[in-house]
């Protein structure tokens, strides 16, 4: 697929490392020659340097044959006009600008053709949010990623030493556990020697204490299936009350401007250095939100606070190396689980499960709305694991016997790499590509049904398959296997 990213920022170089990786057509337009340079230096693409707004400079990008424009440059104004620039002059057909403020939606007309031409909105802040705010639902896990409409999940959990599941097979799971409906895809194994690595998993592999297990369920059962690798038999389950944000950054105030709306559910706690940027969160968010000035850094103040009683701490400003120091020195105050945002995903690497429980990249929680758009067939979504190595996948079946591989097949009978895991199926959900149902047919559809299919389970049209992939490189072969053909033999 041939791409255009507008901006080489933060966003954008993310945007690129993860994209170039994929064999995509790349090029970036910045008007930073130094940032395009170190581009260029790191990756194979193309660079452009000028105004994205600048129709001439498009059409040097070469935006009269481009597949995708990714309009990630630090102003809204720029990414809305050169999706605008990209529609009327060069007919670009997917067009997907990041947008801060939270005036625009895309359902608006003023997104619509007529107006900016925007096929999608990215904003990373709004994505941070949702994937934080999912850690704090499932106190348990090092993240969760929605399917289907959120009934289905994926989730990533530690197992702890002395948890229920700890030590059992996978197949003694099935048998400890019989009536709670799970399966689990991954498992990533601490070693001495190196970093965690990929165990291949079937009925007789054994979870072992630090294992990273990677399992997919019903939203309804998450909770109860988490606890099962995290916690003794007997103990309550775990559940975040108190709260502490380390820094008024967009992230840190979205995300306690959107837990404050739930009201006595959370004691929200705001640490903010900047005595100015203190005083306006402090008019700008509910009363709710305890906004305090100091650094999150301040040993006496932590301990005032007492750091032993917060359930997360969240270091989220936008320095680094802050937010690692605040994060470790909250975790030897007591806190129980500690949170840091991590600009380089190399340092994310280096400190995700070790004191930091979770090491967290901006690019890591806004990727996956990017890929659907470059994944070939009916992708409705896509989720960036493991720091861009694994993914998962949620493709919806389309055709007949005539024109699909899938179609009236069991899942034994196909052909998906070794690694591959189909985790689970939803059946039942509206086929978005009929239409918009009438009233009286919607009321009369039944629930859909979650299926964790066995080697004789038959694919129907308009199934949601959710796949687990521990590598990125065997995303084409699923795609080409779900393709649909004009005829297939």
């Amino acid at each position: 697929m041939k791409i255009i990213i507008l901006g080489a920022g933060r966003v954008g170089y993310s945007v690129a490392e993860s994209l170039v990786s994929e064999r995509n057509d790349i090029t970036v337009i910045d008007t930073n020659g130094q940032r395009l340079r170190e581009l260029q230096d790191r990756f194979d693409l193309r660079c452009v340097e000028g105004d994205g707004i600048d129709a001439k400079v498009l059409g040097e990008a070469g935006a009269r044959d481009t597949d995708l424009l990714i309009a990630c440059a630090a102003q809204d104004e720029t990414n809305l006009v050169c999706c605008k620039i990209a529609h009327m002059l060069y007919n670009i057909p997917t067009r997907i600008a990041r947008v801060r403020s939270s005036g625009f939606e895309v359902e608006q007309p003023l997104m619509g053709p007529e107006g900016f031409a925007v096929d999608a909105i990215i904003c990373p802040e709004a994505s941070l949010t949702r994937y934080i705010s999912k850690l704090i639902e499932f106190p348990a896990s090092l993240q969760v990623r929605s399917f289907a409409g959120g009934r289905a999940c994926l989730a990533s959990v530690r197992a702890r030493l002395g948890a229920q599941a700890t030590g059992l097979t996978i197949e003694g799971l099935r048998t400890h556990t019989p009536t709670l409906p799970l399966r689990v895809v991954a498992i990533y194994r601490r070693f001495a020697d190196g970093p965690d690595r990929f165990v291949r998993c079937d009925g007789g592999t054994r979870i072992e204490p630090g294992d990273e297990i990677f399992v997919i369920a019903g939203r309804e059962h998450l909770k109860e299936i988490l606890q099962l690798f995290y916690s003794a038999p007997g103990m309550p389950p775990r559940v975040v009350r108190r709260i502490m944000i380390a820094g008024g950054s967009r992230v840190g105030q979205r995300l306690a401007q959107e837990l404050a709306g739930e009201p006595g559910r959370f004691n929200i706690k705001l640490l903010e250095a900047n005595a100015a940027r203190c005083q306006a969160l402090a008019a700008q968010l509910p009363e709710e939100v305890l906004v305090l000035h100091g650094s999150s850094a301040d040993e006496d103040l932590l301990m005032e606070e007492h750091i032993e009683d917060v359930d997360f701490f969240l270091a989220l400003p936008d320095d680094a190396d802050n937010n690692n120091l605040a994060s470790l020195l909250a975790k030897r105050l007591g806190a129980r689980r500690v949170l840091s945002l991590i600009n380089q995903r190399s340092y994310a690497d280096l400190m995700h499960g070790t004191q930091i429980d979770i090491a967290l990249t901006p690019s890591q929680a806004m990727l996956g709305e990017l890929l659907a758009y470059v994944r070939k067939g009916d992708v409705q979504a896509v989720h960036s694991l493991r720091r861009g190595v694994a993914e998962a996948l949620e493709i919806v079946v389309r055709g007949d016997r005539k024109t699909s591989r899938v179609v009236g097949r069991e899942v034994g009978d196909l052909r998906l790499p070794e690694d591959v895991h189909i985790g689970l199926i939803v059946r039942g959900l509206p086929d978005e590509s009929l239409g918009t149902p009438a009233p009286d047919a919607a009321a009369a559809q039944a629930e859909p049904q979650v299926i964790f299919p066995r080697s004789n389970t038959v694919l129907q049209s308009n199934d949601h398959v959710v796949f687990f992939l521990p590598h990125k490189r065997l995303v084409a072969d699923v795609e080409r296997l779900f393709r649909v053909g004009a005829t297939f033999f």
